[in-house]
């Protein structure tokens, strides 16, 4: 009984076994939530932790002695914790099914679990020819874990930051689409997930630093600090992204749907627009200053680009292409500076003094307080109270 709870408890090894058990508990947590609310991305996020865990778990056991205890090696040998090659294509498919709501994988999709896949080929034949078939090791003649060769390690960090550049590109395309489409894109802009990605990057920057400062990197005693800083990092995706799962967020599609609080219009005009035609970019320009002036349609804190164009009777690319090209900035800013607009309005009346800021930026289509300081310093240089004391208001 005390060979099979064999576990050398050490400082080293009792730190890292401690952050396995945590990353265990939450990848289940979180993939339990993720079945109970119908959510994949934290079926994804359990996923990375699990894989997270599984990362640290040579370590842990080596700090643990296992690897000087003959069962215990081989145990090592042939389980293939680390599964560097597929770490990155989880955490790059958690972030596009976090972003957009109806992502799904596809066939094609497949081609990013192809290495993975021949990785765990290889780690199979690796078993069967060295514990099945001859009598002494081939593979692991020289006593080295395969998961630990350099070349392994070297291909996972550069899988991992060619799909942190993925992610990254996601998240971009992801913000440059939500500010052209709708009015409320700072209250859909994740700031969980930029952290994640924050998160996930000083990873590897000290995975690289280690390569770089550490010049006897290659001996397993020396990688302790890299894995505790990883542990670290690891436990904190944990804590955030189960607290993540628990808020209910707006998630934006590939393609909008009109907000049904927005009338739709019967006739489109679905004629495309000649960016160079200035007499139709300033007849639509004129078409929507004239809409804002006899509707206070930004009031509406879901507004979006499609809604607009419902209301003028054309399609959302006019409409999109006009306020790029007329007004010079995005769908997102125009709106915001409408509002703003209108909250300068109702503070030269004085109503400021019987309600509060937030309750007038509410009831002018803003959703938050955050999102309506950053307009109105950005439309007007000064923050809110700073423009009210500077006008004496």
């Amino acid at each position: 009984m005390e060979e099979i709870l064999y576990f050398d408890y050490n400082s080293k090894s009792s730190v890292l076994l401690i952050f396995f058990f945590n990353a265990i508990l939450f990848s289940c947590l979180i993939f339990i939530k993720g079945l109970h609310k119908d959510k994949r991305e934290s079926r994804w996020l359990a996923a990375f932790i699990f894989l997270g865990g599984l990362y640290i778990c040579p370590f842990m056991l080596g700090y643990a002695n296992w690897y000087a205890v003959e069962g215990y090696r081989a145990f090592l040998f042939f389980i293939p914790f680390q599964q560097l090659l597929l770490i990155g294509p989880v955490f790059y498919f958690y972030n596009k099914a976090l972003l957009y709501s109806d992502f799904q994988l596809s066939w094609k999709d497949g081609i990013h679990f192809i290495l993975p896949a021949l990785y765990l080929c290889y780690s199979l034949i690796v078993f069967v020819v060295d514990s099945l078939v001859l009598p002494q090791y081939y593979f692991y003649a020289d006593g080295q874990d395969q998961d630990l060769d350099f070349w392994y390690q070297m291909a996972g960090l550069i899988s991992m930051l060619y799909y942190l550049y993925r992610s990254l590109q996601a998240y971009k395309k992801y913000r440059k689409l939500s500010l052209q489409e709708v009015s409320f894109a700072d209250d859909i802009a994740f700031t969980w997930i930029r952290d994640f990605n924050i998160a996930f990057t000083t990873i590897l920057v000290l995975r690289v630093l280690f390569f770089i400062l550490n010049p006897e990197w290659g001996e397993f005693g020396r990688k302790y600090w890299y894995y505790l800083c990883f542990s670290i990092l690891l436990l904190y995706i944990s804590i955030s992204g189960y607290s993540n799962t628990l808020i209910t967020t707006i998630k934006l599609k590939l393609r909008l749907l009109p907000s049904p609080e927005v009338p739709q219009v019967g006739v489109h005009d679905e004629r495309p627009l000649d960016p160079n035609d200035a007499a139709a970019l300033h007849s639509w320009k004129t078409n929507i200053i004239q809409l804002f002036a006899s509707e206070e349609i930004f009031r509406n804190p879901n507004l979006t680009l499609t809604d607009l164009a419902n209301l003028l009777g054309t399609n959302r690319n006019i409409v999109s292409k006009v306020i790029n090209r007329e007004f010079k900035m995005n769908f997102n800013d125009f709106i915001n500076e409408k509002r703003t607009e209108a909250v300068i309005s109702v503070l030269h009346t004085g109503v400021h003094h019987q309600v509060t800021l937030l309750g007038i930026a509410l009831d002018c289509g803003f959703n938050s307080k955050t999102t309506f300081n950053r307009a109105f310093k950005k439309y007007t240089g000064v923050s809110p109270k700073q423009y009210i004391s500077q006008n004496m208001l």
